[in-house]
């Protein structure tokens, strides 16, 4: 059986303006220590997911990896 392996993950949100009914800013990704600029929260939102997605799939790669061995 597998059992998907998550780690929590943290963003920073520095939001620097508001406009047109949404936020603007900067995310900062701790553990991926990435610093990025989203210009409305759908993109925050799309960017965070993104980062957590990626890091589920780096950690299947490596077990993947590790179980070859």
């Amino acid at each position: 059986m597998n059992i998907k392996e998550t780690k929590k993950q943290t963003f920073i949100v520095e939001v620097v303006d508001h406009q047109k009914c949404t936020w603007q800013g900067q995310i900062f990704w701790v553990q991926g220590n990435k610093k990025i600029s989203f210009r409305s929260v759908m993109e925050m939102l799309h960017l965070m997911d993104s980062a957590i997605i990626d890091e589920e799939d780096d950690l299947e790669q490596e077990a993947e990896r590790t179980e070859g061995e």
